[in-house]
């Protein structure tokens, strides 16, 4: 049972499909490990689709019947829809992780893995968009990754293993929203390796004098 959720606001967001593609790939991630957090976003798309066919129910109710003919004739035929065409998918590379993240690390489509620090590693994957910057973390069992702050929103879903810092200790399923000020040194336990997903609006800013040095070469690669 996941600890840490999206906010209300976060579900209601999702429900409506108003989220950007990289936050919505988290809160699928999280609602996949959280009966509570699906159960709210089940009620909320059962609202929204009860509201919608209301508002639709008043728009016809409020519309001529000339009006509603020429919408009627405009609409394409069942001629003029094109069927998708069906594509063959490989069998999922871990199948104890949510469906919506086995979809990026396709074995078709293998993770780049980068060493960022000796305890650190990172593979930064595509999604389809050009705001946020997605990516694998992989923290090897008992490592501290550097004392850093946010230069914007970043989400972090627990996906394997698990780690702590300042202000808590973060499990499978758990999703974390940081946020500019909030410092922090996330630590791997002692006995597994602590793989997440982490989606970023802007660079992490290392703190202190190491920060000095290294912040200027950190790339920001949103895909």
């Amino acid at each position: 049972m996941a600890n840490f959720h999206p906010s209300d606001n976060t579900l209601i967001e999702y429900s409506a499909g108003n989220l950007p593609a990289a936050l919505a790939i988290c809160v699928a991630a999280h609602l996949e490990y959280c009966p509570q957090c699906s159960h709210r976003a089940s009620q909320l798309n059962s609202l929204g689709g009860t509201l919608l066919e209301t508002s639709a129910k008043a728009q016809v109710a409020s519309t001529s019947f000339t009006q509603l003919m020429a919408r009627i004739q405009a609409a394409p035929t069942m001629g003029d829809i094109k069927a998708p065409v069906a594509t063959a998918t490989k069998t999922s590379a871990k199948p104890n992780l949510p469906k919506v993240i086995n979809k990026l690390i396709h074995p078709a489509r293998p993770l780049k893995w980068k060493r960022v620090s000796p305890a650190l590693k990172e593979a930064i994957v595509t999604v389809g968009q050009d705001q946020y910057e997605v990516c694998f973390h992989r923290i090897k069992r008992g490592g501290k990754v550097a004392e850093h702050d946010h230069g914007g929103t970043e989400i972090t879903v627990v996906l394997e293993g698990s780690f702590s810092d300042e202000l808590g200790t973060y499990t499978v399923g758990d999703y974390i929203e940081k946020q500019p000020g909030d410092i922090h040194r996330p630590m791997a336990t002692q006995n597994e390796d602590c793989l997440c997903l982490s989606v970023s609006e802007a660079p992490v800013k290392i703190t202190g004098l190491l920060g000095k040095l290294i912040n200027p070469f950190i790339s920001f690669a949103p895909r």
